[in-house]
């Protein structure tokens, strides 16, 4: 029972960390093209 009174706590905190890092992520900009970086990484660039 005492382990449950430490670990919930802590789970609670860490959900929070993890819910705002992915905030902050949203916020930054982090996700706003996925596909293009996906192409991008596809084409050649190469100018000869």
């Amino acid at each position: 029972m005492n382990g449950l009174l430490f670990l919930i706590p802590v789970a609670i905190g860490l959900g929070l960390i993890g819910l705002g890092a992915f905030f902050w992520a949203m916020r930054s900009g982090q996700f706003d093209d996925p596909e293009g970086s996906a192409a991008r990484i596809l084409m050649d660039d190469d100018e000869d």
